[in-house]
């Protein structure tokens, strides 16, 4: 049995063509939409390739800008905040019901 992925209809409003983004595209804009003003940092929102969502976001006309911010600890460095610019509408799309075994 396949493994469901998740799937959002991503449009840049006010006039923007509906975008199909699937599984962690999908999943970045819905929390990129989701934080607002605030954005998400690898660190608030743990994903494997933020940067590389981001990169592929923006191929497909979004805007996201990255904000470069210093951190401490033991492993202090500096990390980026994602902020999507964008005026985006999200739509969910409904996977179709997989069939229970008989």
């Amino acid at each position: 049995m396949a493994k469901p992925s998740v799937a959002v209809i991503a449009r840049v409003l006010p006039n923007g063509l509906p975008v199909k983004l699937e599984g962690r595209l999908a999943w970045a804009m819905d929390n990129l939409h989701r934080a607002g003003e605030g954005g998400c940092t690898p660190i608030t929102f743990p994903g494997p390739r933020w940067s590389g969502y981001v990169h592929k976001l923006r191929r497909a006309g979004f805007i996201i800008e990255t904000i470069t911010e210093n951190h401490g600890g033991p492993f202090s460095g500096h990390h980026a905040r994602y902020v999507l610019r964008s005026n985006v509408e999200l739509k969910q799309v409904d996977e179709p019901k997989q069939q229970e075994a008989a």
